[in-house]
């Protein structure tokens, strides 16, 4: 059975000389893997099992308007969940899911219509060429900037392939709203790379924004043991993984790869030991002061939200942790249109964070 809260219960930590508190709003759900805003009262969820609902906030409400038959084991399922930036035009949502193919799992890039609050017109955008044994690393989140989508994508447990540029294995892509190729993609002319390329070196980035202040891509991925990373993405860039790594093999505790290797980009910050990281964002917004300008990062290990200062807008220069007192997997953070922060837990909670 599932319960909606509004802010009942509270937890807090000190940072930045002010208290940040967990204001619970759902509860009941499985694993909230994405959610999104259809306006600053309705939020579209995403259970990894592939159910769909709507949060009503304003009426307290809360029910599911779709059921998708995904690839749910492991790692994979129903993963993030966007509404288009042109949402009040084209009433599109974009979906990433795993989707069963000869008993493989391949991460799918889809949109649908949602319209009179249900979800129609599904449709597979792009199925990635990333289909293995394994069911785990598959990312993904998406984002956007004003003409694009992008998306990230694990590599799958077959590490050599993140170097492979004939598969989608370890990289973010890119695509325009209707989900054909841009014509300005970094590998559109080079024969031996797919076209929807964008960057590539990835281990499993399961964050993934664009700051359009700025205009940087920022991407947060799981190292194995330690060496959890936070990148700049840039076109055409290799970074790294898995000749570059910062983290130890899982039985022997060697080192993976080397600390950085020329024509390879090296991290703007790494974690270690690993938070395991699974979702961030940039705030820009006047709700929460202290907050303004920096990264958010969700911790499944640890628990906690992570923040991140930067300087010149670049370069990590601070680390703070809030909300450790919750014990809770935080597993994705969105924002609000009224710049509100609002994130989810493998608990099956979502929750407001508030001053």
């Amino acid at each position: 059975m599932y319960r909606f809260f509004v802010l009942i219960f509270v937890f807090s930590v000190s940072l930045f000389a002010s208290d940040y508190k967990a204001n619970k709003i759902v509860s009941g759900l499985g694993i909230v893997w994405g959610f999104d805003f259809v306006d600053k009262d309705k939020i579209i969820v995403n259970e990894k099992n592939g159910n769909i609902y709507l949060v009503d906030l304003k009426k307290d409400t809360i029910k599911k308007i779709h059921s998708l038959n995904v690839h749910n084991r492991g790692q994979g399922g129903l993963l993030d969940v966007k509404v288009s930036p042109n949402f009040k035009n084209d009433n599109t949502v974009f979906f990433t899911y795993s989707k069963t193919i000869k008993n493989n799992g391949h991460t799918t890039l889809a949109k649908a219509k949602f319209l009179n609050e249900k979800i129609s017109d599904f449709e597979d955008i792009l199925i990635t060429k990333t289909g293995t044994s394994t069911n785990y690393h598959y990312g993904s989140r998406i984002t956007f900037d004003d003409k694009h989508v992008y998306f990230s994508l694990g590599d799958r447990g077959t590490r050599p392939n993140a170097q492979d540029l004939t598969n989608h294995i370890g990289t973010v892509i890119r695509l325009n709203f209707d989900g054909t190729i841009p014509k300005d993609n970094p590998f559109i002319n080079d024969t031996n790379a797919l076209d929807e390329i964008y960057s590539y070196g990835h281990r499993n980035a399961q964050g993934l924004f664009y700051d359009k202040k700025k205009s940087n891509l920022w991407l947060v991925e799981h190292g194995p043991r330690g060496g959890d990373e936070i990148n700049l993405v840039l076109p055409k860039q290799n970074y790294g993984w898995p000749v570059v790594s910062r983290g130890k093999e899982y039985v022997s505790f060697s080192s993976v790869g080397v600390d950085s290797k020329e024509g390879m980009v090296d991290a703007k910050k790494y974690y270690i030991p690993s938070i395991a990281p699974s979702s961030l964002v940039l705030y820009r917004g006047q709700n929460y002061p202290n907050l303004d300008g920096k990264l958010l990062v969700g911790a499944l290990k640890d628990r906690h939200i992570n923040v991140l200062t930067l300087r010149n807008d670049i370069e990590v220069i601070k680390e703070n942790r809030i909300l450790e007192f919750l014990d809770e997997r935080v597993r994705n953070i969105a924002i609000s249109p009224d710049d509100k922060i609002y994130f989810s837990t493998d608990d099956g909670n979502i929750y407001l964070l508030e001053k």
